[in-house]
């Protein structure tokens, strides 16, 4: 089990109601279903929408069960932009 930071932004750090909270889990995926229990409702919503970094390397179209995590790592929660 790895520990490290979810950091999130614009409409996810709305939805979550905090810019950053620890993770503890193996997998992206882990750590996205234990931020889903945290966080009902609305960022639930928004993470089907959002793109993911992990450790600054985007996650892109990987099975998020694939993505393992580091200990002392960030994911950054990336929900779409307006503009280019």
């Amino acid at each position: 089990m790895a520990t490290g930071t979810i950091r999130y932004w614009a409409a996810a750090k709305a939805a979550a109601r905090t810019a950053e909270e620890p993770y503890s889990a193996r997998t992206l995926a882990e750590a996205l279903d234990a931020v889903r229990e945290r966080h009902p409702g609305e960022l639930a919503r928004v993470l089907l929408r959002c793109s993911f970094l992990v450790n600054e390397e985007p996650v892109g179209k990987r099975p998020h069960d694939a993505v393992e995590l580091t200990d002392g790592g960030t994911v950054e929660v990336l929900p779409p932009f307006a503009g280019g």
